[in-house]
């Protein structure tokens, strides 16, 4: 599907690009990004670090993560806070100009799919071959120079014990994204097994998703990606 066209242009709802931001690592030359404002907070991100969301035919706001489904957006902030905030100060109302249905467990819901998200491209990343779980397994591919910061990342259950993901988490000297945002069921989801708490996704495009949608997970579950 694609997306409607907006009413009205904003800074926090879809609308024309806000011009003139660039994002820039240094690897590489700047590339333009579209931009968007929260809703909530009225700080500009790239698109891809906030969520959207579009009323639905029940007035309610429904997250479109992906940023495909037709009708106006409205973005907020990847965090629990500023869907609060959105909800305790009826900026979605303000922002559609007409009344919202409230959802009281609407981060909880964001939440969830950004746990689905994450678990399913780490399945994907299994299937093709970029992906192993296990300490030994993982231990071996972080030993070998493969995984790189070019979309590598080294994957460890919240849940897990310290003593082994701080022997991995050596392992990736400070050049390898870390992230304990999943739990051992999640990651055991996305390998076929009941648990694992050690993952590792190879340098590559499901990589780099995944570690794009571990980024806005981060701002609901509140822990430290080490």
């Amino acid at each position: 599907m694609t997306e409607g066209k907006p009413n009205v242009d904003g800074p926090n709802v879809d609308g024309p690009e806000i011009e003139g931001e660039t994002v820039d690592d240094g690897s590489a030359p700047s590339k333009r990004e579209p931009i968007r404002r929260c809703l909530a907070t009225g700080a500009r991100r790239p698109r891809e670090e906030l969520i959207r969301f579009v009323l639905g035919p029940d007035a309610t706001p429904v997250p479109d993560l992906a940023a495909k489904l037709p009708g106006r957006g409205m973005w907020l902030s990847a965090d629990a806070g500023s869907i609060k905030t959105a909800l305790d100060r009826k900026l979605f109302a303000k922002a559609a100009r007409k009344a919202v249905t409230p959802v009281p467990d609407l981060a909880a819901r964001v939440e969830h799919l950004l746990v689905r998200r994450c678990v399913e491209l780490l399945s994907l990343a299994r299937r093709a071959g970029e992906a192993v779980c296990g300490f030994e397994k993982v231990r071996a591919a972080l030993s070998s120079g493969s995984v790189n910061g070019d979309g590598g990342v080294l994957i460890q259950a919240s849940d897990g014990a310290a003593d082994g993901r701080g022997k991995l988490s050596a392992l990736t000297r400070g050049d390898i994204p870390v992230v304990a945002l999943l739990t051992a069921d999640e990651i055991g989801e996305a390998f076929g097994r009941d648990a694992s708490v050690h993952a590792v996704v190879m340098p590559g495009g499901l990589g780099r998703a995944f570690l794009l949608e571990a980024g806005r997970l981060k701002g609901f579950r509140g822990t430290d990606p080490m």
